[in-house]
């Protein structure tokens, strides 16, 4: 691409080159995480909170190998999808209407919700590890994979209200991001508040197998990637001609 090979011996062109790189690990990475989020049986349906204990115990038996197959594959490549979000951090950085508060809280929000990812896919690894063990440990770990995958959505949430509030305060002449992605972001992180009911509720909308809790909240965060996986293009674009590591832009 051009912005890479024109980068090549300017200032700043270490910096564009890397953003670009890392932008451009997020299709390939989400790819490997539908196929990890295809490949587990209890997504399709989502495994209800009301099974008993002798059912969960029998789920995680037949399904031992897909189950094993898709939270290995998440925690080998769950983490990979980090530089897409530092993208976001190195943007925000970029506003000159505020200081860098916003992107350091940001930061930390993001690796604090990879934290708990990893920790849900480490329960379902438990569960399975010996499903032939007693059906009520079986089904306490599955609860606490569960919850701990759907529930814990402060740090989500703040993710989402950290962007939208540094968007809404760089209101320079030149704003990093247009404002509109301020407002999605907000919008996004209401959409996930709902979720923290997957610890309280078995049945309904609220509960972890819920159309709120599960489809809303997931399906919401995934198309957040993808929007701003655009928006992170044009921002990258316009910061190379910007700071003059390239005049014109392939497109």
């Amino acid at each position: 691409m051009r912005i890479l090979e024109a980068a090549q011996d300017l200032p700043t062109a270490g910096n564009i080159k890397a953003q670009w790189v890392s932008l451009w690990t997020a299709p390939v990475v989400a790819a490997v995480l539908l196929l990890a989020f295809l490949a587990f049986p209890g997504f399709w349906p989502p495994m209800s909170p009301q099974l008993s204990a002798q059912e969960v115990s029998s789920f995680y038996g037949e399904h031992t190998a897909w189950i094993r197959f898709s939270m290995v594959t998440f925690n080998l490549c769950g983490i990979m999808i980090l530089p897409f979000f530092m993208v976001i951090v190195v943007q925000m950085k970029r506003m000159r209407t505020q200081s860098h508060v916003f992107a350091y809280c940001y930061l930390t929000a993001v690796v604090s919700g990879a934290t708990v990812f990893a920790l849900s896919n480490i329960f379902f690894l438990v569960a399975a590890f010996r499903p032939d063990r007693d059906p009520n440990i079986v089904m306490v770990l599955n609860d606490l994979a569960w919850i701990v995958f759907i529930a814990p959505i402060g740090m989500v949430v703040s993710q989402f209200l950290l962007l939208a509030v540094a968007v809404y305060f760089d209101d320079g002449p030149n704003p990093v991001f247009p404002r509109w992605v301020g407002h999605y972001s907000l919008v996004t992180a209401l959409m996930m508040i709902p979720a923290a009911g997957a610890a309280v509720f078995q049945t309904g909308p609220l509960a972890w197998d819920g159309a709120i809790s599960f489809w809303l909240r997931n399906g919401s965060y995934a198309v957040f990637v993808v929007v701003m996986f655009f928006v992170l293009r044009g921002a990258v674009r316009r910061q190379a001609i910007e700071e003059g590591v390239v005049e014109v832009v392939a497109r």
